[in-house]
């Protein structure tokens, strides 16, 4: 294997892991909170903040910081050069633009975390940061249109990733054999437990539309309180933290079976000159 598609597997691989490390440590957070044991329902800038305060917090949000970077490359290259080979048809190419949009997430993360390293990086209010983006839509032209679109689409994500819980699709992404068996309810109940966060995130971004009030819009971690608010709020606030750091593990296991096809740096090239045409 060429040099540069090994370091390129490698970034990867180590994405993968720190997309699981941030989701095993949010769903562990909200488990602890749902017990009554402490923690806490946040996102993921409120889990970074967590790893900091540990001892060699610098040094493993340091190596986090480094796989979000990761991910979010292996994202550009999923989205732009088909990595995964998913092709051009309207579900494809459907496929592919959220995985272009989920790179801004981590690449947002990633500098957020080295933000806190070099004590340069702002509070981690995600609930605030939600409430700020939904405001700056509401003040475009159709802004309400906008954040409209945008709570359908997370709601339509949230449905796509439902459907993968209940078909377990994701597993030919996955080259772990009957060994592994234990990788595939990983899967499924991590990315139930996700479908109901963003079912959420994207139901107050709906009301946020319809109110004209961005006050209304949520991150992870107001979707999580919101759900623990409701009737039989604590059980399904705890299968949900569950599920989340059962995505956590599966994560990790995706950086271990994980085929991935990355490509050659020259036509990473190639690509880059072709959209700059």
């Amino acid at each position: 294997m060429p040099a540069s598609r090994n370091r390129l597997e490698q970034f990867a691989r180590l994405g993968y892991a720190a997309r699981g490390a941030v989701s095993l440590i949010v769903g562990g957070l909200a488990l602890l909170a749902a017990f009554g044991r402490g923690g806490e329902a946040t996102g993921s800038k409120g889990a970074l903040e967590v790893l900091m305060a540990q001892p060699l917090g610098e040094i493993l949000l340091a190596v986090v910081a480094l796989g979000l970077f990761g991910f979010a490359l292996w994202r550009a290259l999923q989205a732009v050069l088909d990595a995964d080979g998913e092709g051009r048809s309207a579900k494809a190419l459907a496929v592919r633009l959220g995985r272009a949009l989920s790179r801004v997430t981590y690449v947002s993360l990633c500098i957020f975390a080295l933000g806190l390293i070099f004590a340069t990086g702002r509070g981690g209010d995600e609930e605030q940061s939600a409430q700020d983006r939904t405001a700056w839509l509401l003040a475009q032209p159709f802004g309400r249109w906008l954040v409209a679109a945008a709570g359908l689409a997370i709601i339509g994500a949230a449905m796509g990733m439902a459907l993968r819980a209940c078909t377990a699709s994701f597993q030919r992404h996955l080259a772990c054999g009957p060994a592994a068996s234990w990788v595939i309810p990983l899967g499924r109940a991590g990315f139930a437990a996700r479908a109901v966060v963003f079912l959420v995130v994207g139901g107050f971004l709906l009301v946020a539309a319809w109110q004209t009030d961005p006050s209304e819009a949520r991150g992870l971690g107001g979707a999580l309180e919101a759900l623990q608010q409701q009737p039989y709020g604590r059980a399904m606030f705890a299968l949900v933290a569950l599920g989340l750091a059962a995505f956590g593990a599966f994560n990790f296991a995706q950086a271990r079976f994980r085929p991935i096809a990355t490509p050659e740096a020259g036509e990473i090239a190639m690509a880059a000159r072709a959209r700059a045409a």
